[in-house]
């Protein structure tokens, strides 16, 4: 375009961006071809036409080799508004109900925005989809207190920490993440005399045993949530502190969004996993990390 149109050009720009278009190099976008994004592409190579600029419009049948799809990723943008909805979460309160429920629906809206430029929708947008619902179903009950409300999908019944004393709980051997950081939760925040069992193959549980993170396990995955997730939301326990966690723990077992913490704690779990034969002292080193972890995230969210 000619370089003196700098209102046509700024505008071009944006309607590129504001497609979801990925930048090849300057002036060479990429798009997923679909009716809307044809349509969009056509009115800005229509309009950079009219302003003495050139347009292309080329579809490819094939991209292979090549993949393009990291291109897309939105995962910094959903992360952003997953930060909202913890920050939202934090302030809600009986009295405060009104103004978050104008803030669940302006996050509601920025949500179906970027949805609608995932063209590759992955644990991402699965996460902060589940988090919002999870939001909009606490902000209405927090202004309905009295109402009678339906369980949302994926919702668990509230256990109490007093019922599950003095269990055996078991597991797959070889814990990752996940099965580490529930291991850790039983022993410090819900049964700490729990006899933990590390099973060679799942279908070798006792009927009496507290099973976690296999499947047919008491406490596993549910909806978009990880097994330690689960746990924090089945006991009550959803502190920021410990929601930061569980929201690190998610993206170290299935992805998603990526916290500042995980990739220096995924590698010292990783070497302790390497350097420990021996899954009962790979808890208690692993047990070390995440109540540095809590102790960090619990002074980050003091008033």
């Amino acid at each position: 375009m000619p370089t003196e149109n700098t209102t046509a050009r700024m505008r071009a720009w944006r309607g590129l961006k504001g497609s979801g278009a990925a930048v090849l190099r300057d002036g060479v976008y990429l798009i997923p071809a679909t009716p809307d994004t044809q349509a969009r592409l056509a009115e800005i190579a229509e309009d950079v036409l009219a302003n003495g600029g050139s347009a292309y419009q080329l579809g490819l049948e094939s991209v292979a080799p090549y993949d393009f799809v990291p291109l897309f990723d939105r995962s910094a943008d959903f992360a952003g508004v997953l930060a909202d909805i913890a920050a939202c979460r934090v302030q809600l309160r009986p009295d405060t109900a009104a103004e978050s429920i104008k803030q669940a629906r302006k996050l509601r809206k920025a949500f179906s925005q970027w949805v609608a430029l995932d063209f590759f929708p992955g644990e991402a947008q699965k996460q902060t989809a589940h988090a919002l619902a999870e939001l909009e179903a606490q902000v209405h009950q927090a202004l309905s207190p009295d109402e009678s409300r339906a369980l949302p999908a994926g919702a668990m019944a509230r256990l109490q920490v007093a019922d599950y004393q003095g269990r055996v709980w078991a597991t797959r051997s070889r814990p990752w993440a996940d099965r580490l950081a529930c291991a850790w939760l039983v022993r410090r925040h819900i049964d700490p005399q729990a006899q933990l069992l590390w099973l060679a193959d799942p279908a070798d549980c006792p009927p009496d045993a507290l099973g976690f993170d296999f499947d047919g396990a008491r406490f596993s995955h549910v909806g978009a949530k990880v097994s330690f997730e689960v746990m924090l939301a089945s006991f009550g326990l959803e502190t920021p502190a410990l929601l930061r966690l569980g929201a690190l723990v998610h993206f170290l077992d299935v992805g998603g969004i990526e916290p500042t913490e995980a990739s220096g704690v995924e590698r010292v779990l990783a070497g302790m996993c390497a350097a420990m034969a021996d899954d009962d002292t790979l808890l208690t080193l692993a047990s070390a990390v995440f109540d540095g972890l809590l102790a960090a995230f619990e002074k980050d969210h003091q008033p």
